[in-house]
This record gives C-alpha cells, structure tokens and sequence, in this order.
C-alpha cells in the first residue's frame, strides 16, 4: 500500500511492534535482538525522512520487514572475500599476496583451538614459539638460529633497535628505498633508534665507500635488497661477500634485508632467480630478514635467520613481543617449510610457485575456455576477445621481470564518446559479482589476465549475475 501520511509519525508503525512482528521472528533467531533492532531502527528512520519529505512510502509490515531483512542481510556479510585475482599481477599487496597452499590452511584449522603453542610436550612445561619453525628454517637457510615477527617491516625494525640503538648503520645511498605503506628506510631507522650513515653515491657505491665510513660508532654494515626498483646503466654495488668480509675485519655484524624471500632456486621453475637466504649467509652476512608473503608463498610473517649470538640478542628485545606470531600463522609457515623439503613438487604443492611457473600455452588454452561464457555475459554490450600480455609478479619481487600470459580484452561495442564510462562499469559490474572479479583498465578496455584463474568452473557459473543496468 502506498500511502501519503499527512501524519508522519503515525504512519510508521514502532520499533516494538516491528520486533513482535512475526515476520522477523526468522531474523531474531538468526541475527539476534541487538542486531535487528538497529536494523529496524535504521529502516523506519529512513521512511520517516521519505515521509516529511512527502515520498511516497512503503508502510506495510510487509514491505518494511523485506527492507530489515534486506539491512541485515548486508551487515552479515564478511568484509573480506575470496576473490579472482585476474590483475596480472600474481603477489598482489591490495588482494594478500601469495595464496595459501591446501597443506597450510588444514593446519592453521588444526592449530585454531588448543595447541602446543608455547608448551613442550616432551619435558611437560612451558616451551617457546620459534621452536617450531626454527629446526626446518635452519636447514633449508643454513642458519645458526631463527626467529619471526610479524612481517618484515617489523624484522627490520627489531633487528636494528636491537643491534644498533644509539650507534651508526652504514647504508649505500642507492638502497635507501621506499616500499609500500610508507615504509622507508631512513624513517625505520630513526624509529628503531640508530643514526643513518649513508655512504656512496645513488648509482655507484664501493667497497672503499663503506671502508671509509666506518668509525667508532659504527654497529653494523647493511644491505638492502632492491625489491621493488632497478637501477641500470652506469651502476656499481659492492658484492655481499665483500661487505662481510670488510665488516667482519672490523670486528661488526654484516645484516642483509632480502626482502622477498625466495626459499627455493626459482631458475629450477624456468623463472629468473632471485637470491636465498641460504646464498646470503654461505657469503657471509650475519643476519638476513626477508618475509614470508612474497616469493615464499606463505602468509605475513617477517623472518630473522642468522648467527645464534645475535639472534638471541634480537630474541631478548622487549620489542620482540609485540611483534610475535599468532599460532595459525606458525601453523601455516611450519606447512609449508615442509612442502619446500620436496622441491620438485613445489609447483603443484605450492601456488605462488605453481601460478608463476605456469606455462604460457595453459593459460592460452584457459582463455579459449572461458572466453564463450564471458561473451555470452556481455552480448550486446563489449566485445570479448583474447591478446597476448605480460604477468608480473609483483610485492616488490623481481620488479622488471615479466611473465608472458593470456588475457581476456573487454572493449565497448559502441566507441568513442562516452566508451570509458562503458569500460568503468563493467569493471564495476565484475567487481560486484558474489566472488568479485578484479581486473585491470589498460589502453581504454578492461582486461582479464588468466594466470591466476584456476577455478574455472566457479569463475564462468556467476557471469551470469553480471549486472550492467
């Protein structure tokens, strides 16, 4: 019944009576009371501003418990969702990095109640948290000692307030880089409480630089791997074997931000190699850090492998608290430490693995696939074709190497004025799908890069929700 109130008020029924209504009788059981009530007070609170604003409004018990219903269904949705990574870039930051391996996720659900977190089974008293990553990180590093924090920004910051507070870190000017997130360098030191002796020059820097730097408030020699830039042409950067050396003459630790965190020799999948933890230290770096979401296919984690001395020293930082694991996230990287025991069957086993090792003619073959149901969607509306294009792998990980790739080109029917509007749409359209659909806008269409779509199936069975009214 539309109904024009001339008595606002009294046409809207009560917030009592909606929550005797049998009609919500469903959704107190589902959502509970707290929940509903602030859904019907929201709900009659907009058909009140309709009414003074002389709307015609929906009164009906009927209609209004269908606008309830409506509200919660939105506030019981997860804000975060799976969704089909098809960007073309494979370590996506803003879509969670690397995804988890099958072996991962069973054991952070095995983790998630009661656990050994901190309890040694065998001696029947309190245990410690690294302990269950640091005999598998060991071998597969070489490290003396390990332990991890939450992510590697973290790793950095704990390593320097504990073995460089108050003293003089020597850095070469062409590697203090700024990341995602704000995160520099230069601001990580300050925080972490050590003064930044930059040495070099933005392109070329030598061991001689380092040597003339150093001085008797020097604590450390640093290295910091350049994840997410390349310098090139006329460049120079003293080997890592050479900076241990000078800084082990100098009786001073050599520390090395890997960054990425390639556990495995990536030139064995066909893809460019990218330095190990276990290549840093054979040349003598002291401490490594890298993380645990890049290139190591795992979930966010910092890690610090190196010698026991100064791990224990970095271990006994108060700050080391505060940055500490939860128990699924040890659960997840114990997983998939193991996985990397295999490495022949890393790249069915392990999905960053697998997705940037993929071979160009599967994904060609996956766009042959999908192409008639995404053309079928968008009959009338774009034009679906296939082109060539480049993956790259993203979160600063090898930065100027690209991966040949598939994808789906969406261009407008109807050219011209008012096509890129068309082209933000139905990226809009794709992004409001159940399991959203991310892609990219790129040379006035909207492309769907295929290295990352696996569930096809999953995939092709919701174009048919696509929404462009």
């Amino acid at each position: 019944m539309i109904q024009e109130a001339t008595n606002p008020q009294a046409a809207i029924p009560s917030v009592d009576k909606m929550l005797r209504a049998p009609l919500l009788a469903d959704a107190l059981e589902a959502h509970g009371r707290p929940a509903v009530t602030d859904a019907v007070r929201t709900v009659l609170a907009s058909l009140r501003r309709g009414l003074m604003a002389g709307e015609p409004v929906e009164t009906e018990d009927a209609a209004i418990a269908a606008r309830i219903s409506a509200v919660l269904a939105v506030l019981a949705q997860p804000s975060l969702v799976r969704v089909f990574n098809l960007t073309g870039t494979v370590l996506h930051t803003n879509l969670g990095r690397a995804p988890l391996p099958q072996a991962a996720i069973e054991a952070m659900v095995a983790a998630a109640g009661a656990c050994n977190l901190e309890y040694d089974l065998d001696k029947g008293a309190r245990g410690d948290r690294d302990s269950h990553l640091e005999p598998l990180l060991q071998r597969l590093t070489g490290a003396e000692a390990v332990t991890v924090v939450n992510n590697n920004a973290a790793a950095v910051l704990l390593v320097l307030n504990a073995l460089a507070q108050d003293r003089s870190v020597l850095v070469s000017r062409g590697e203090l880089i700024e990341i995602g997130g704000a995160f520099r360098i230069p601001d990580i030191m300050a925080r972490a409480g050590c003064r930044l002796h930059e040495v070099g020059t933005t392109n070329r820097t030598h061991l001689r630089d380092f040597a003339g730097g150093i001085r008797e408030d020097t604590a450390l020699l640093m290295k910091v791997h350049a994840s997410n830039y390349e310098i090139q042409g006329f460049t120079a950067a003293p080997a890592e074997a050479d900076l241990a050396k000078l800084a082990h003459e100098n009786d001073l630790p050599f520390v090395v931000d890997l960054g990425s965190g390639a556990l495995a020799d990536l030139a064995e999948y066909g893809l460019p190699h990218e330095r190990t933890p276990a290549e840093t230290l054979a040349d003598g770096a002291d401490v490594v850090t890298f993380s645990g979401d890049k290139l190591l296919g795992g979930p966010q984690a910092g890690l610090i492998v190196g010698r026991k001395d100064l791990i224990d020293k970095i271990r006994k930082n108060p700050m080391k608290r505060a940055m500490r694991l939860d128990k699924v996230t040890i659960a997840a990287l114990e997983a998939i430490f193991r996985l990397y025991a295999d490495p022949d069957k890393l790249p069915e086993r392990l999905p960053t693995i697998g997705l940037l090792a993929r071979p160009a003619a599967e994904i060609a073959a996956v766009a042959q696939r999908v192409l008639p149901a995404v053309a079928r969607a968008l009959e009338g509306i774009a034009w679906t074709e296939t082109v060539s294009c480049r993956s790259q792998i993203g979160s600063g990980s090898l930065p100027v190497d690209l991966l040949e790739s598939t994808a789906l080109s969406i261009r407008p029917l109807k050219e011209g004025r008012g096509a890129g509007g068309v082209v933000t749409k139905i990226a809009e359209a794709f992004r409001a799908l159940p399991a959203p659909v991310i892609g990219r806008v790129q040379d006035s269409a909207f492309l769907l890069d295929l290295r990352c779509l696996e569930d096809e199936a999953a995939f092709t069975a919701q174009l048919g929700k696509i929404d462009l009214s």
